[in-house]
């Protein structure tokens, strides 16, 4: 099969891509590129199509309309699924067999020779913390062992583009930590990373730019520090005090648009930040409250990410 790319500056291309399920459009007529090397979040609530958008384009279900590519390879086919590897949400190696098993047979799979099957399995399970207990059955491996030991078996063939779903859902902090800083030494190598994740901060973190899916639509594709910045109306004061306070004397603080407890914490939304900080100071002097902390903050990605679904889903 031709490579069928019209940019090679391109991993990934979807044209109009579409799923109906009945009369449901789960994807309806999204259009979007993920460049070359490029860290792309997938991001939406759920039941937004995010998951049915990546296993179109991994070629795990067929599209009812539009088209993809991965490589310039059409969606689907040998050759797109020969450089892409899909890391999914939950497990699928061999619980009964060791991981150095599993590696080998997903090597002989995508026709890797036995002399550098072992150099990668070696390589790989070296990388991920694992060399240790390559021979160790996987029923006995922890959940955050398992997800390393499938990014293995995702990379045995050295493919060029990654799909991730929920790559730390359920993980430690620890375990999430160590696969972030894994796929971060991915694509620093040059792999293409696609990554659909509920969690906000992850995709600030790691992500060169995302895309918000809701009801199926794409809402916007962009940084995220410039879908921040899009939202920039929504700057917060975040300040907790030692001993309790009546929240709706801060609610009614002037310049107070809304209020958020979290935990601790009392995050007062404003346009006006310095003057607000200003107030709750003076709010704490006058009726003997000490302020354990004060910040003023930009608007997070979660923030952004609220404000574009519920706008969209107003329209």
């Amino acid at each position: 099969m031709t490579n069928m790319s019209s940019d090679n500056s391109f991993a990934i291309e979807a044209h109009d891509l579409t799923k109906l399920y009945g009369n449901f459009p789960a994807v309806d007529h999204i259009s979007f590129e993920v460049k070359n090397g490029e860290f792309f979040g997938f991001l939406g609530p759920n039941g937004a199509g995010k998951t049915t958008t990546a296993r179109m384009l991994a070629g795990v279900i067929k599209a009812d309309n539009g088209s993809a590519t991965i490589m310039g390879y059409q969606a689907g086919s040998l050759k797109a699924k020969q450089v892409a590897g899909v890391i999914p949400e939950m497990s699928n190696a061999y619980p009964d067999l060791s991981a150095w098993d599993n590696l080998m047979l997903m090597a002989e799979l995508y026709g890797v020779s036995p002399k550098e099957a072992k150099e990668r399995t070696t390589a790989l399970l070296r990388q991920m913390d694992l060399l240790e207990r390559k021979s160790s059955h996987v029923q006995t491996y922890s959940k955050g062992m398992r997800q390393r030991l499938v990014m293995c078996m995702s990379l045995i063939s050295d493919p060029q583009v990654l799909f991730l779903d929920e790559p730390t859902s359920g993980l430690d902090v620890q375990s999430a930590r160590l696969m972030k800083d894994i796929l971060r030494s991915l694509n620093a190598a040059g792999k293409t990373i696609f990554l659909t994740t509920h969690d906000m901060e992850e995709a600030n973190q790691l992500c060169h730019r995302v895309a918000i899916i809701n009801k199926g639509r794409l809402v916007t594709v962009d940084a995220p520090e410039k879908l921040r910045m899009a939202v920039s109306g929504m700057r917060s004061v975040e300040v907790s005090f030692d001993g309790t306070v009546d929240e709706q004397t801060l609610e009614k603080m002037p310049g107070v648009s809304s209020l958020k407890k979290t935990g601790d914490k009392y995050l007062l939304y404003t346009p006006h930040p310095g003057d607000l900080a200003c107030s709750i100071t003076s709010f704490a002097s006058s009726s003997g409250k000490r302020i354990v902390s004060l910040n003023t903050l930009a608007p997070s990605l979660e923030d952004a990410f609220v404000a574009l679904t519920t706008k969209d889903a107003k329209k």
